[in-house]
């Protein structure tokens, strides 16, 4: 059975203090009103901000309704009345509105991104009872314990989009801008999907889905080490399959309401699958931090470095996956040189060159160096080191997809995105560590059981 370390504990809960007092900081140095902003511009001595929102309005207004031009609206707020056209108070209405979004963009960031992986290793859990797979079981009460964090991951999350789609606390989801609707044909259009009450309703059925299947999914677990027969593995294999069906598709409209929508006039048909490949390579990374911080420990003794070395393969093939979409999407799209289209990727390269092409090389050209080679997958401190990089470069493609949507030009990072980043860190930490103290870190009875800690090759 394995105790929680009281310094992994004050850990824990020293990130969430700074975390939270990061994030309280970030909300409290917003500014209010546009007075604020033109000093804070002032302040810069170089306009921060300005010339892109001169450019950005400019484009937002006239012609804004056609489709073409609407599609480079970046950032929700814009103003809505061509008689403000380019007027300079409509410049710094439009900055106020990047600048209040920048807290809640960093804290939406930070939250989708721990809840992604939480997911995919439940997703990633599933596949190991629908598959039968014989050399996963001695890890399982590992990725069992990532899911737990699923439950305050999702409560948040939830809280989250009802704070932005429903109680319209923020200006993160351009569609949800009545006056931005009013005057935009695409986003009428889009309207009975794109608006807060369904958005809402369906998280509601997507969270549901996903812990309901989670807890039995335990329960069945727990259940089975106190049996000798293979009913709760049989009824495990059941949910499985079915909860994988589910997930594909509830999955796929997720990463359409919580993401894709903060470019409303811009999709893509392979985004679902663009953002399930980062969710199941950052899973598995951590299932193999995780497992390989309890080993150095003294626990998971029936671990080896074939099981190490599986999660490298792993974590090397979504990889390679994840680049097989991004080029895929970006070539395309690129090459067609379509303006609703090819808008997306223009606003990341002119304006997030750096993160934009830097999470490619971290996600792509890293892992490839260091685990094309077998033997290497065997080392631990070259996992670790390469998943640290791995997750790194897919908090930075969380953040190129969200931020260029509502915060466009005014970004950079700062004490919102870290204090966000160690608020979540410190809870996911804590969470996951807590629940490994809730059962033994073996499953028992588990047909598979004797061949998973038998494995080698």
């Amino acid at each position: 059975m394995y105790t929680l370390p009281s310094k992994l504990r004050l850990f824990a809960i020293v990130f969430m203090v700074i975390g939270a007092i990061g994030i309280v900081s970030g909300f409290l140095s917003a500014p209010s009103s546009t007075a604020e902003v033109k000093e804070m511009m002032a302040a810069h001595g170089d306009g921060h901000g300005a010339e892109a929102s001169h450019g950005e309005t400019n484009n937002s207004h006239g012609e804004a309704h056609n489709e073409s031009e609407a599609a480079s609206q970046a950032v929700p707020g814009e103003g809505q009345s061509e008689d403000a056209h380019g007027s300079e108070e409509e410049h710094l209405e439009h900055t106020l509105h990047q600048m209040q979004n920048r807290p809640w963009s960093a804290l939406y960031i930070a939250c989708f991104f721990f809840f992604m992986i939480a997911l995919g290793c439940l997703a990633f859990y599933a596949i190991q009872f629908a598959a039968q797979a014989g050399w996963s079981p001695v890890l399982f009460r590992v990725m069992e314990a990532i899911t737990a964090y699923l439950v305050p991951g999702g409560i948040i999350m939830f809280v989250l989009l009802a704070m932005s789609g429903v109680l319209h606390m923020n200006h993160i989801f351009v569609w949800n801008d009545a006056e931005v609707v009013a005057h935009d044909k695409l986003l009428q259009g889009k309207a009975g999907w794109l608006n807060g009450t369904a958005m809402l309703i369906r998280a509601a059925i997507f969270l549901g889905g996903w812990l309901l299947y989670r807890h039995f999914a335990v329960k069945f677990s727990r259940n089975s080490d106190n049996e000798t027969d293979n009913r709760w593995f049989k009824k495990s294999f059941k949910i499985s399959a079915g909860f994988l069906v589910f997930f594909i598709y509830t999955e796929s409209m997720m990463s359409w309401d919580w993401l894709m929508s903060f470019d409303p006039h811009w999709f893509s048909t392979l985004y679902g699958w663009y953002v399930f490949a980062g969710m199941m390579v950052c899973a598995i990374t951590t299932i193999a931090i995780i497992t390989i911080y309890l080993k150095s420990k003294g626990y998971l003794e029936f671990v080896n470095d074939s099981h190490i070395h599986d999660l490298g393969k792993f974590m090397f093939g979504f990889s390679i996956f994840w680049t097989y979409l991004w080029f895929s999407q970006f070539m395309l799209i690129w090459y067609a040189n379509i303006p609703e289209e090819v808008t997306y990727f223009v606003t990341r390269i002119e304006q997030f060159k750096l993160p934009f092409f830097g999470m490619v090389a971290m996600n792509f050209i890293f892992p490839v160096l260091l685990l094309m080679n077998s033997d290497y997958k065997r080392v631990n401190w070259f996992i670790v080191l390469t998943g640290i990089v791995i997750l790194a470069g897919h908090y930075i493609d969380i953040f190129v997809m969200v931020m260029p949507g509502t915060v466009g030009n005014s970004w950079y990072i700062g004490i919102p995105e870290l204090g966000a980043l160690c608020f979540f860190f410190g809870l996911f930490i804590y969470v996951v560590f807590t629940a490994l103290t809730k059962a033994p870190l073996l499953v028992k009875n588990n047909p598979f059981v004797k061949e998973s800690k038998q494995y080698h090759y």
